[in-house]
This record gives structure tokens, sequence and C-alpha cells, in this order.
């Protein structure tokens, strides 16, 4: 009998259903929300926001190789980034998580279990510092490091969220 090839959307499915949480939670959100912290001496909901999308990118598309070239330029979205400049517009930040997600769902549905095994090595755009701290990678740890770095994330936007009365990721708690 001959082994069947799923593609890791058979094993990620839940991920679409929390990015589109994540987005409804923002999708509404004034300059001013966005630039309200998540907590005390933390970054704001927005600057929060656009690190998870510029992460999307940094470990897709600079370590893996994934999606469109014109997305690397989100790559800056990181608020720690030298280059970062703020996204005041939740529409911004939308069309940022939108445009990643596609990225994201790509490669998870020509992606297959044998695939999640393959060694991927530092990008090349990294400082040696960022190399040596990373090292070499599975893809399985960076599906898995991405993911789970979504969820801490999108938990402290919907922490802050909820302490303003707003709906977080996961819906009205």
């Amino acid at each position: 009998m001959a082994e069947q090839s799923l593609p890791l959307t058979t094993f990620y499915s839940g991920w679409g259903g929390y990015h589109r949480g994540l987005v409804k939670s923002i999708e509404s959100l004034t300059p001013e929300q966005l630039a309200l912290p998540a907590a005390a001496n933390h970054w704001t909901i927005g600057m929060i926001a656009q690190h998870l999308v510029g992460n999307r990118v940094w470990w897709y598309q600079m370590w893996m190789g994934e999606g469109n070239p014109e997305l690397a330029a989100l790559a800056h979205w990181d608020p720690a980034d030298v280059e970062w400049q703020p996204v005041t517009e939740a529409s911004e930040l939308v069309a940022g998580f939108e445009s990643t997600w596609r990225m994201v769902e790509d490669s998870l549905a020509h992606w297959t279990p044998a695939d999640l095994q393959q060694i991927i090595q530092p990008a090349s755009q990294l400082s040696e510092e960022e190399k040596k701290m990373y090292g070499s990678q599975t893809r399985k740890w960076i599906i898995w490091h991405v993911l789970e770095h979504e969820i801490h994330h999108g938990g402290e936007i919907s922490l802050a969220l909820g302490n303003l009365g707003l709906q977080g990721a996961y819906g009205s708690m």
C-alpha cells in the first residue's frame, strides 16, 4: 500500500481560526487604541501586532525561503529592528496579517510531514550573533516556534484589549 502524504494544513488547521480571531480583534482599533501599552512598561498593542507580522516574514521567508519577495519589507515591522517604523492604522496591520497569513497557509499546504525533518540553516542576512544564538533548526521547530510565538503575543494583545473592555483574539470572555 502506498503511503499517503498529507499537507501540513491537516495538522495545523486551527491556526487559521486563531489568525482570523487575531485580525478581528485589531481591525476596528483606532490609532489611539493601537498606541496603548499592553501593560505598564511594555510595547503598545500596535507594536506587538507589528512584531507578529514581522516574525512571520523573518522565519518563513528569511529562513525558509517562502512567500512573495514583496513581503520582505515586513520583516522590519519588528520594533526591535533598526529600520522599524510604527504602523498607526489598523487597516495596514490587517493587510500585513493577511498577506503574511497567505504565505503561512500556502507553505503549510505544500509541505508534508516528511518536510518537517528538514534542517534549515540560519539565514544569510542574520548577524553572526544571531546565527550563533539560533543555529540550525528543523522546519518542525520553526513552524512550532512561530505558532507558539503568536499564541503568546496574541494572548498579550487579548489581555490588553480585555482590560479595555474590547474583544481579543479568543472572542468575548
